[in-house]
């Protein structure tokens, strides 16, 4: 299957129109159906990060609660995150801000262009990014520049995408079966289109020589990158 980035609707609607908010929710739906957390978690697991992060970077963060679930997991033994949430629309509710200030974590929302990101000067570096369900909107030179500036900006970094195979293609056919309203199941099938498969996320990662990188399949519908920079020779056990 060729990749194809498609528009998706979601993209198009106002973040107040009844219909995106409920394709929000069935996006909720999906990452339960696509395992996403438990994927996020064993990924972190593998990257055998030397030290708690103290700053945290997702990037297409939505509505925020992706990452609460995970910072439920992780409140304890990583403390006092200061944690950046990136996306075009500020969607980060009061309650899902005053959950994180319960589990000690600072969050912020950085309302702004991705490519703007991207492509301008960031004064922080992050000691992880994450990102679910985004790389897959972006094609060519837009997601290569977005690679370069997280591989500068940060020292690890998790995707979990659209896996681009024939399983999910079925699947993504069948996001109606769950409630998916008409945006979500068209915006299902664009996804998949635009997924990653094999190494395509590699291949595009700068300097790889300076990174452990990890590309595979994350049952059942996943595709999973994660990078971690190699420690300075001093730093090294």
């Amino acid at each position: 299957m060729i990749r194809s980035v498609l528009p998706e609707l979601l993209d198009h609607l106002d973040p107040d129109d009844p219909v995106a908010q409920r394709s929000r929710r069935d996006l909720q739906r999906i990452h339960l159906i696509m395992r996403t957390l438990p994927t996020l978690r064993g990924a972190i697991a593998r990257l055998s990060l030397p030290s708690p992060p103290r700053h945290i970077l997702e990037l297409g963060a939505g509505d925020g609660t992706l990452l609460l679930r995970l910072a439920r997991t992780y409140a304890h033994s990583w403390p006092g995150v200061e944690l950046t949430l990136l996306d075009q629309h500020d969607l980060v509710s009061a309650q899902t801000r005053d959950a994180y200030r319960a589990l000690g974590w600072q969050v912020s929302v950085l309302k702004t262009d991705i490519l703007g990101w991207a492509r301008g000067s960031w004064p922080r570096r992050h000691d992880l990014c994450l990102t679910a369900l985004f790389l897959h909107h972006f094609k060519g030179q837009d997601l290569a520049d977005i690679l370069s500036a997280v591989a500068s900006r940060s020292s690890a970094f998790v995707a979990c995408e659209p896996r681009r195979d024939q399983w999910s293609h079925i699947a993504s056919r069948l996001v109606g079966l769950v409630g998916g309203n008409h945006v979500t199941r068209s915006d299902a099938v664009s996804s998949v289109v635009a997924g990653f498969t094999g190494e395509e996320l590699s291949r595009q990662w700068p300097d790889s020589r300076s990174w452990i990188i990890d590309e595979t399949r994350a049952f059942p519908f996943t595709h999973l990158f994660s990078a971690r920079a190699h420690a300075p020779a001093g730093d090294r056990a």
